[in-house]
């Protein structure tokens, strides 16, 4: 299918971009990578009238370390990313940017369109939320600092108000003793994963002293898995441990049902993912190298 007509704008800084969505109005869109959007329009899921193309400002694709954070502009892609330092220096980061769609989404498709879009089955929403990170934003009003765990408000929508733009994302390196890992269930390379889990680690010895759990695909939003976090949290991280902390990221699960299972299904796709993604997590945090790869069906 065609997407319906619309007006295309190509906008030469942020301040102008911002400008010309509050002019145009509610039926304006921003076009970065595309790889979302152009979907939609195709599907007649959407159909704006204009779209105001911001794929080429400049400074919004650094990947930068200061003062222990790192910050990656909006249209830095996931092919970027993953093959950047970072994700060898945070391998979560690797997991996730490298296990989204094909080389061509990738190559295209960009960190801030993926969390503009609000979808639910996005990779970046979990990874971010798991690393407890921050969405920088700008817009008429100025700028904003939003915690990434609650950005997504629902299906497609998130708290971005109306002209405003994701500019970046920051999170703080993960200190000594602390790793994370990123795995997902899908049915094949193109398609968002059926589930897909996020494990942020900290170790003492043999001891939880911090975890961060989030799980996507798992409802209309990201889900911060709170309940498994606390069953790891000040334990020693034992197969029975992680089991309750598996089945209580299930339990936490609101899936629905699609064409890539039912909630049943999925649910036992999550207990399955958390028990890799902590086993994962905890060698990692123990200083072993992991490659971490999505499972496919």
């Amino acid at each position: 299918m065609y997407p319906a007509p619309f007006r295309y704008h190509r906008a030469a800084t942020v301040e102008e971009a911002i400008a010309r969505l509050v002019e145009i109005g509610e039926g304006a869109r921003a076009l970065a990578g595309g790889q979302t959007l152009l979907v939609w329009l195709k599907m007649r899921f959407d159909e704006p009238t204009d779209l105001v193309d911001i794929g080429r400002l400049p400074g919004l694709r650094d990947i930068e370390q200061e003062a222990g954070r790192v910050r990656i502009g909006a249209l830095a892609t996931h092919a970027r990313i993953a093959r950047a330092p970072l994700a060898r220096q945070i391998p979560i980061v690797g997991d996730c940017a490298s296990g989204i769609a094909d080389n061509q989404v990738r190559s295209r498709g960009t960190i801030g369109g993926s969390l503009a879009a609000g979808d639910p089955s996005c990779d970046w929403p979990v990874l971010l939320t798991t690393l407890d990170a921050e969405v920088h934003c700008r817009g008429p009003s100025g700028t904003r600092t939003l915690p990434a765990d609650g950005f997504v408000q629902d299906l497609y929508a998130t708290r971005l108000e109306h002209g405003e733009l994701v500019t970046g994302v920051s999170f703080a390196l993960p200190g000594k003793g602390s790793a994370g890992a990123y795995v997902g269930f899908k049915r094949c390379a193109p398609a968002f994963p059926t589930s897909s889990v996020g494990v942020q680690l900290t170790l003492n010895g043999d001891d939880c002293t911090e975890a961060r759990i989030a799980l996507g695909s798992a409802g209309l939003t990201t889900i911060r898995a709170k309940a498994a976090e606390a069953e790891l949290r000040g334990r020693t991280l034992g197969a029975g441990v992680i089991a309750k902390a598996a089945a209580a990221a299930a339990a936490a699960a609101e899936p629905v049902a699609d064409q890539r299972g039912s909630p049943a299904f999925k649910r036992s796709l999550i207990d399955a993912l958390v028990k890799r993604g902590v086993e994962v997590a905890r060698r990692r945090a123990r200083g072993e190298t992991v490659e971490v790869s999505h499972e496919y069906y």
